[in-house]
């Protein structure tokens, strides 16, 4: 169907006294005595084209006025009369493309975020999520933009696999046999099964991103991860997106500087290619959030180690619900009062108990940490999870005789630390939660097209 998108109209003064066509669908409308308005939009822009319509010139428009209809328009682009350096369409002619009951669920101009949870096929038709997924999709782009040009290898991991990367056990269980009681034990049920052996969807690509890193220097992995955590919280779902760069021959320093740029190269890209988007967001779900974003990209992030932070957090007078102390994993309450208050900026928290983080992660010569850091941001928490890979044999394998680990599932893993192994490191970013902190967005069902949660696969 020939027409013209609307973000050209907005965007090229060429298109002022010319007829065009364009598509789109209603997003509000009112009618007066002799004339008639609708603000269109087909998804290319945040902002809504108006289409002024002559009575005179129709017979009747009562379709035309229905919120999510669509409408194919003809007319002419002249400047508008009212909205300041913008553009209208002066309507000749107006086909229904789609038409649309009354019983539209989107009839208001302002929805709570729950109550467009409940209706995923049409709340991206709402500012919020349009905005959404035009942000979504330029942190995608500036992700493989950073990449390639620092000759990182794009390497696709397997999303069925027959290892447990985070050794937590949360893993959805892939198989073709259904419950079937003539099966005795679950080594009987897993020799039936397709694989002949145990098997489920991949919680990382990370083990075997470190396979192709050993070979290619430097790869990163960008796709879907599965965690079957009953964790129902805003910033948890049970399917995202993860990007994962491993670097052979990075120490933890290394990677930390690596993962800095990253995040400024992602917000330096929504800042010029988002203006738009940035602007709602800061007016209408995190007040001052542009300034915040200039702030990040424009001053270094903070280091402290884990147990420099465990010690401000026990000294700040503060009332957590999860206790402080030095062994304990930190929860979202404290990440965030580190970043927010403590740091007031990014924060790579370093050198974690060892007990408390995987099998693979490097031990320090204190015997009681790893090389290992969490990027903390304000707003958010934990961002990105960082480590130095442990590349010596018998430090893994004690690592994962503690954790009574199979060894035999981990052969290609631990070949790596036979053959020429080498300092290396890499980390893991999730998607969805850069991009709440890009956009002020609170709760991570709100910037995944289908979000996938605990009782919830609507």
């Amino acid at each position: 169907m020939k027409h013209t998108d609307v973000y050209k109209i907005f965007e090229n003064k060429e298109y002022i006294g010319k007829t065009v066509t364009v598509c789109g669908w209603v997003r509000t409308s009112r009618d007066s005595k002799n004339m008639a308005f609708i603000e269109l939009n087909d998804g290319t822009t945040l902002k809504h084209l108006q289409i002024v319509i002559d009575k005179a010139k129709f017979s009747d428009i009562s379709e035309f006025l229905k919120l999510g209809t669509s409408l194919k328009v003809e007319g002419v682009a002249v400047e508008s009369l009212v909205a300041e350096d913008s553009v209208e369409i002066n309507a000749e002619k107006i086909e229904v493309l789609g038409v649309c009951p009354n019983d539209y669920p989107l009839q208001k101009k302002r929805h709570t975020l729950e109550y467009l949870r409940t209706m995923p096929a049409l709340r991206v038709r709402t500012n919020t999520f349009n905005a959404v997924f035009r942000v979504r999709s330029v942190v995608s782009a500036s992700i493989h933009e950073f990449f390639q040009a620092r000759r990182f290898t794009y390497v696709h991991t397997p999303l069925i696999t027959a290892s447990d990367c985070e050794g937590a056990g949360e893993m959805f269980r892939v198989t073709t046999v259904g419950f079937n009681p003539e099966y005795k034990t679950e080594e009987e049920y897993n020799e039936a099964d397709f694989f002949g052996k145990k098997a489920a969807l991949s919680v990382s690509g990370q083990l075997e991103g470190e396979v192709a890193a050993m070979a290619l220097g430097k790869i990163y992995t960008f796709g879907p991860s599965f965690r079957a955590e009953k964790s129902n919280t805003p910033r948890h779902v049970a399917e995202f997106w993860h990007v994962e760069p491993e670097v052979a021959f990075a120490e933890l320093d290394d990677i930390i500087e690596i993962a800095e740029d990253l995040i400024k190269h992602i917000i330096n890209a929504v800042l010029e290619k988002c203006p738009d988007e940035l602007k709602f967001f800061d007016a209408h779900f995190e007040k001052g959030l542009i300034e915040k974003l200039k702030n990040v990209v424009s001053n270094d992030f903070a280091v402290m180690t884990y147990t420099e932070a465990i010690e401000k957090l026990k000294q700040s007078g503060e009332k957590f619900d999860y206790p402080v102390e030095w062994g304990l994993d930190l929860m979202t309450e404290h990440e965030r009062y580190i970043s927010e208050v403590i740091c007031k900026r990014p924060v790579f928290l370093t050198d974690y108990p060892k007990e408390i983080k995987s099998f693979y992660m490097k031990q320090n010569p204190d015997g009681k940490t790893v090389a290992a850091t969490d990027l903390l941001v304000p707003g958010v928490g934990e961002i990105i999870g960082c480590s130095e890979r442990e590349a010596d044999l018998d430090k893994l394998l004690d690592a994962m005789k503690v954790r009574n680990m199979s060894i035999e599932d981990y052969n290609d893993y631990i070949s790596l630390r036979k053959f020429g192994s080498v300092p290396h490191s890499g980390f893991g970013l999730g998607l969805e939660r850069i991009i709440m902190y890009v956009t002020g967005v609170q709760n991570i069902r709100d910037v995944i097209l289908y979000p996938r949660t605990v009782g919830s696969i609507s």
